[in-house]
C-alpha cells in the first residue's frame, strides 16, 4: 500500500500539472500581458520538481488508474524537464511570432499528456493521453499556419501518427478482450498471459511494433521526421529529445508479451536497416538540422535493437542520454560552426582510433560471448569509443591537445559508468531483461551491420568509383523531403508583406 506521504506527493504532482495547463490556457487570452509567460514558465517548473521528489520517496505500486514505479516517475521527470527547458528557451526565441501564445499552450498540453501516458496503468488512459500527445505534436509542427510547407508537413505527419495510434488502440483492445483486464499490470501477469495463444500474441506484438516505429521515424516511415524540419527549432528539439524515443518506454511496458518470435525478429531487422540508412544520410548531408534528423533515425534504430534483444534497461538509459544530448544540439543549431582543418598525422591517429574501437568492443564482447545483447553492446561501445577517440584525440592540436582529449575521454568514460550505475540501481527491480531472439538470427544481423560499415569505409576511400557516386546520390535522395516541401525561401513572408501593402 502507498503510505500517506506518497499519496500527498502524488496528489500534489497531478494538481501542479493541472495548474500548469490552466496557466497555459489563461495565457491564450489576449488581455493577459505577454510578460505572464515568465510566470507560466515558473509554474511549469513545479511538476518536474515534485516528480523528482517522488523518485526519491515513492514506493511504487498501483494507485487507481496509475502505476507509479521508478520507471514511470523517471520518464515523467525526463519529459517535463525537457519541456521546461525548451519552453524557457522559447520565451525570447519566438517572441513576436503570431502564434506565440498558442505555442506555449500546445507545448504544455503535449508534454503534460506524454508524462501522464507513462504514469498510466489503465490502458484506456494510456492510449488517450498518447493520442493527445501525437495530436499536440501535429499542431506544433503547423504552428505557423501562414506557411504552406508547415501545413503539408503537419498533414503527412498527422496521417502517419493516426496509423500509429490506431495500431496501439487495436493492440490494447485485443489484449484487454483476451485477458478481461484494463489494468496493464494485471493484463501482463503470468496468469493472464497464459490466456494469450501464440498467434494472438504475435498479432498484438506486430501492432505494437508498428505503433512505435512510426513515431521513432524508422524505415520505411522515416520521411515524416525529415519533412518536419520546417517546424520551429524548439519544436524539433522536444520532438527529437522527448517524443520520438517514446517507443522504448512503450515496448518496455509491454515487455512480458515479447517471446523472441517473428515480430521481435522483424523489429530487429527493420531497426538495423534504419541504423544503416540513418548513418549513411549523416555522411552525405550538409544541412546541420538534417544531419541531426539522420542521427536521430540511427539512434532510435539502436534503441529499438536493444528492445528487440530484450535489453530494456539499456534502451531506457539510451533514450534518456540521447534526448538530453539531441535537445542540446537543436537548441544551439543556430550557432556558428567553426571550420576545423585536419591536423598533421591525422591519418595515423584515425587508424589508431579504429584499432582502439575494435579492442574495446572485443574486450567487452568476450566478457559474455554467448549473449546477443552483449554482442550489440560491444558494437555500439566500440563504435562510440572510436568516434570519441577521433574527435577528442586524433583531431587534437599537437601533443598537448591530444593529451587533453585523452583526459577528457577518460572523464567521459567515468561519467558514463557513473550514470549507468545510477540508472541500474534505480530501475533494476522495475525493468528486467526480456527474451531475445535466437542467436542464429542475432549474430548474422550484427555481422551484416559490421560488414556494411566496413564496406562504406572502403567505398569512401574510393570516391572516384561509380559505386560511390551511386550510393552517394541515393543517400542524398533518401534524406531529402518530397519536392513540394522544398522552397528556396519562405514565401509566406512575401505574402504577408503584400497583404500589409494592400491594407496600407
Amino acid at each position: 500500500m502507498i503510505n500517506l506521504m506518497n499519496l500527498n506527493m502524488e496528489i500534489a504532482f497531478f494538481f501542479s500539472l493541472i495548474i500548469s495547463l490552466l496557466s497555459s490556457l489563461l495565457f491564450l487570452h489576449p488581455r493577459v500581458p505577454i510578460g505572464f509567460v515568465r510566470i507560466h514558465i515558473m509554474i511549469c517548473a513545479i511538476p518536474p520538481i515534485i516528480a523528482l521528489l517522488n523518485i526519491v520517496i515513492s514506493n511504487g505500486g498501483d494507485f487507481g488508474p496509475w502505476y507509479l514505479d521508478s520507471l514511470a516517475w523517471l520518464m515523467t521527470l525526463f519529459v517535463l524537464t525537457i519541456g521546461f527547458i525548451i519552453q524557457r528557451y522559447s520565451v525570447r526565441y519566438l517572441l513576436g511570432d503570431r502564434a506565440y501564445r498558442k505555442y506555449f499552450s500546445l507545448f504544455t498540453l503535449t508534454t503534460g499528456a506524454a508524462a501522464v501516458s507513462w504514469l498510466s496503468n489503465d490502458v484506456r488512459l494510456l492510449v488517450l493521453c498518447w493520442g493527445v500527445t501525437l495530436f499536440g505534436l501535429t499542431l506544433l509542427i503547423r504552428v505557423n499556419k501562414k506557411w504552406q510547407l508547415t501545413k503539408i508537413a503537419s498533414d503527412r505527419s498527422g496521417r502517419l501518427f493516426a496509423i500509429s495510434w490506431i495500431a496501439l488502440l487495436v493492440a490494447v483492445l485485443w489484449l484487454s478482450q483476451i485477458t478481461g483486464q484494463w489494468q496493464l499490470s494485471h493484463a501482463l501477469s503470468n496468469s493472464n498471459l497464459d490466456k494469450v495463444n501464440s498467434w494472438e500474441g504475435t498479432g498484438i506484438i506486430l501492432l505494437l511494433v508498428l505503433s512505435v516505429m512510426i513515431p521513432a521515424a524508422q524505415w520505411p516511415f522515416h520521411r515524416w521526421l525529415i519533412e518536419s524540419m520546417v517546424a520551429p527549432t524548439p519544436v524539433s528539439a522536444v520532438m527529437h529529445a522527448g517524443l520520438v524515443n517514446a517507443g522504448g518506454i512503450l515496448l518496455t511496458r509491454f515487455a512480458p508479451l515479447f517471446d523472441g518470435g517473428i515480430a521481435q525478429i522483424l523489429l530487429l531487422i527493420l531497426a538495423s536497416i534504419s541504423v544503416l540508412l540513418g548513418t549513411g544520410m549523416i555522411l552525405v548531408q550538409v544541412d546541420y538540422k538534417r544531419q541531426l534528423v539522420a542521427s536521430t533515425i540511427s539512434q532510435m534504430g539502436f534503441m529499438l535493437i536493444q528492445c528487440a534483444l530484450g535489453a530494456y534497461l539499456a534502451a531506457i538509459i539510451h533514450l534518456i542520454m540521447h534526448g538530453l544530448f539531441k535537445g542540446a544540439l537543436f537548441l544551439q543549431a543556430g550557432s556558428a560552426v567553426p571550420h576545423a582543418s585536419s591536423p598533421k598525422g591525422i591519418t595515423r591517429w584515425s587508424f589508431t582510433s579504429s584499432i582502439m574501437g575494435i579492442l574495446v568492443g572485443l574486450v567487452f564482447w568476450l566478457y559474455a560471448p554467448g549473449d546477443g545483447y552483449q554482442l550489440i553492446s560491444a558494437l555500439i561501445l566500440g563504435t562510440s569509443f572510436s568516434l570519441s577517440w577521433t574527435h577528442l584525440v586524433a583531431f587534437g592540436d599537437g601533443w598537448i591537445g591530444r593529451m587533453t582529449g585523452f583526459i577528457l575521454l577518460g572523464a567521459m568514460l567515468m561519467v558514463y559508468i557513473t550514470v549507468h550505475s545510477f540508472f541500474y540501481e534505480l530501475m533494476y527491480e522495475t525493468i528486467s531483461y526480456g527474451i531475445q531472439p535466437p542467436l542464429i538470427v542475432v549474430v548474422p544481423i550484427i555481422c551484416l551491420l559490421l560488414f556494411t560499415c566496413l564496406l562504406v569505409a572502403w567505398i569512401a576511400r574510393n570516391r572516384s568509383s561509380v559505386t560511390f557516386m551511386i550510393i552517394y546520390l541515393w543517400l542524398i535522395k533518401l534524406g531529402e523531403p518530397k519536392p513540394d516541401l522544398v522552397e528556396s525561401h519562405p514565401t509566406y513572408l512575401a505574402q504577408l508583406l503584400s497583404q500589409g501593402g494592400n491594407k496600407g
